[in-house]
């Protein structure tokens, strides 16, 4: 593609999609442009970190800040259900200035690139397949020198009629060498709403996944490999996340960060030592909660407040179809010891696979209440296309509409159900489940009761399922008295707590 410019500025723009999930519990901010950007500024290039995402801006927000900015490459990333948005951006920034080179990243675009080139080469440029810390600030210079982007490893994009795809990039070792920008994120938007609003970074320690599921997409953007950043490096950055910003919750990007004991422990004594006043949440696998039982306690010391372990199902044979590695009483132990920590516990269930039916729902309910973490969510089976799992799944594949595979619309139908008494059930699902745990609040510490009630105005004033309750309204159904109820007890405890600790008590919503 012959430029008649040279490129000097580049614009990372987030997505502005909403499904619900993601933006409930807080602001979340892109730790993967955090990366780009800081190589990008490394190898000379002016960059602004625009997430438009988190700013929920639109269309003539996003015009409005390219026109100013002048970008002479836009660059977003997007996951699958993000993907239709994703382009719809591109098409924009193509409308601001046809000039504009665009590109676009991450998970989905790495794997699926062949079917976004053939339909929307007109608005996609290139697209960045794995990494791009490397790989983008490569390109740019290719293009500046007039070369041949063919050149450039970890490529795609559309020439002559057809895709080209170039070799495979190498993946960058020595994370603690990556250079970051942080000096460029909007830091007063970030915030933790569970913790009172509290100032929120998402943070990168480690790369990488080594488990087999199925359904999901890291072991093969990864490769199956794992790398990480010195436990020094890390911490450092807390410190400085937090003495330079004022951040005081992040949390961990990583597939798996405790996959390294060692390191892991490392990690821990330092911020035991350091205490840099950063509360941590976390992910990682049930097989490494269960190892670490006799270090828990240091868990808690060095401010790990939060983990999910992902259960996904409780009967063994769903669990080896998802490729799990994990044994069902490994999944419920763990959430024991998590619990016993006094460290928040979550997980989540996978349903509406082909043989589900409405009793596999209630099942899942129990089964959740019987391993007994502090929050389950239950998710619809999202058919990423490149996943091992989607041959098995693409007979029951209702929709392509990608938008809709954000975990909480069905698009997969079971013999027994239609797609809406999934969503039903789904939302069913979480209300029992929610509605059990209130009545079990007396059996947690203070401090995981108050956690929990700031959970439930989350759920039910900011989430998807406040959604389910307007819309209930609307149709001119009368509101569940479970909930209502839930609501007035929710008020109810939270007034007593803010007596208690001599602070002005707040209603968390209107109560029909």
């Amino acid at each position: 593609m012959p430029r008649r410019r040279k490129i000097k500025r580049v614009a990372l723009v987030t997505v502005p999609y909403h499904s619900g999930v993601v933006e409930s519990a807080g602001t979340w901010l892109n730790v993967g442009f955090v990366y780009i950007a800081g190589a990008l500024r490394e190898a000379g290039y002016e960059v602004d970190y625009y997430d438009a995402m988190s700013l929920w801006h639109k269309e003539d927000d996003i015009r409005k800040r390219l026109e100013d900015f002048r970008p002479d490459v836009v660059c977003t990333s997007a996951f699958t259900a993000a993907i239709i948005a994703a382009t719809s951006l591109l098409r924009l920034a193509k409308e601001v200035d046809p000039e504009i080179v665009t590109v676009i990243g991450n998970v989905h675009a790495t794997f699926c690139y062949p079917e976004m080139l053939r339909v929307d080469n007109d608005v996609i440029d290139f697209v960045v397949r794995g990494e791009g810390e490397r790989t983008l600030p490569e390109l740019l210079n290719c293009l500046n020198a007039g070369d041949d982007p063919a050149k450039v490893a970890g490529l795609a994009f559309w020439r002559d009629g057809g895709v080209i795809a170039t070799r495979s990039a190498a993946f960058i070792r020595d994370l603690d060498s990556l250079p970051t920008a942080w000096d460029l994120v909007e830091w007063p938007i970030y915030t933790y709403r569970a913790k009172n609003n509290a100032r929120l970074a998402i943070v990168s320690s480690a790369r990488g996944c080594q488990q087999d599921c199925s359904f999901c997409s890291q072991k093969l953007f990864w490769r199956r490999g794992w790398r990480a950043r010195s436990a020094e490096n890390f911490v450092a950055e807390l410190e400085m996340l937090q003495k330079k910003y004022g951040v005081q919750v992040a949390m961990l990007a990583d597939e798996i960060p405790t996959l390294d004991r060692a390191r892991w422990e490392r990690i821990l004594e330092l911020m035991i030592e350091r205490k840099p006043g950063v509360r941590l949440l976390m992910e990682t696998r049930v097989d490494d909660i269960v190892r670490d039982e006799d270090i828990m306690d240091r868990y808690a010391l060095a401010g790990v407040e939060h983990i999910y372990v992902g259960v996904e199902a409780g009967q063994q044979a769903t669990l080896d179809l998802f490729k799990k590695g994990s044994k069902a009483e490994d999944s419920r132990r763990a959430i024991e010891i998590i619990n016993q920590a006094d460290i928040v516990s979550e997980t989540s269930f996978v349903l509406g696979m082909p043989t589900d039916t409405p009793e596999t729902f209630k099942e899942a309910v129990e089964l959740a209440k019987l391993y007994n973490p502090d929050m389950a969510f239950f998710l619809a089976i999202a058919p990423w296309p490149y996943a091992d799992l989607y041959p098995q799944l693409e007979a029951h594949v209702a929709t392509k509409d990608y938008s809709k595979y954000n975990l909480v619309q069905p698009v997969v139908k079971p013999d027994a159900m239609t797609l809406e008494e999934v969503e039903r059930e789904l939302g069913r699902a979480a209300r029992n489940f929610f509605m059990h745990k209130f009545q079990n609040l007396d059996e947690l510490s203070t401090w995981k009761r108050e956690f929990m009630l700031s959970v439930f105005d989350i759920l039910i004033n900011h989430s998807y399922l406040s959604g389910q309750m307007q819309e209930m309204a609307a149709a001119g159904k009368r509101m569940p008295e479970e909930v209502k109820a839930m609501l007035r007890n929710v008020n109810a405890h939270r007034r007593d707590l803010k007596i208690q600790a001599g602070a002005e008590p707040r209603n968390f919503a209107p109560i029909p």
